[in-house]
């Protein structure tokens, strides 16, 4: 019996092999940084939100708040929002990676997830540009948009390129 369920528990060990290794190695990539305020890729994402709401029309500034690392997004002479850690969605692209190379299927695996990453570091970088323009514009929608539209955006997102992952290239048969 125990026959019959191999392929799904070797996937399902995949996954979660990979997701503990990835997770692991984020988790000493924070920890080494603590001092210095919000980790570098963060920050990296920072700036290009704020690059992005500047091109757009809302002058947006950063100030750094080293003790509680985060950045507060300064728009419209307004602190609007602050980036913390958690707004890199590293945690959702680790997820996609798990997922994904759980049903490897060679370099096309290595090629979809790049472009996945791509994908989700775009959507990211949007949802982030979204929330600062609700909350300077419309702040009365702010949670709503926080808690339940731009979540649902990005992990919206993940779950599509599974599907796409999952129909189009992990169960496709091999022409040999």
């Amino acid at each position: 019996m125990l026959k019959d369920f191999k392929p799904v528990l070797g996937i399902l060990l995949r996954f979660i092999i990979i997701y503990l290794v990835l997770l692991f190695a984020y988790q000493l990539y924070l920890n080494n940084g603590k001092d210095s305020g919000l980790d570098p890729f963060s920050r990296v994402i920072a700036n290009q939100v704020a690059s992005i709401q500047n091109v757009l029309g809302y002058p947006t500034q950063l100030y750094d708040d080293v003790k509680n690392e985060q950045v507060w997004f300064y728009v419209k002479d307004r602190y609007e929002t602050r980036m913390v850690e958690g707004c890199n969605a590293v945690s959702v692209i680790i997820l996609f990676v798990s997922f994904v190379f759980a049903f490897y299927k060679g370099a096309k695996t290595f090629i979809f997830v790049g472009v996945g990453l791509v994908l989700l570091y775009i959507m990211n970088l949007l949802r982030i540009v979204g929330l600062n323009i609700v909350m300077s514009g419309y702040e009365q929608y702010g949670k709503m948009f926080h808690d339940f539209i731009f979540p649902a955006v990005i992990y919206g997102t993940v779950v599509l390129l599974w599907l796409v992952w999952i129909k189009f290239f992990a169960l496709q048969h091999e022409n040999y």
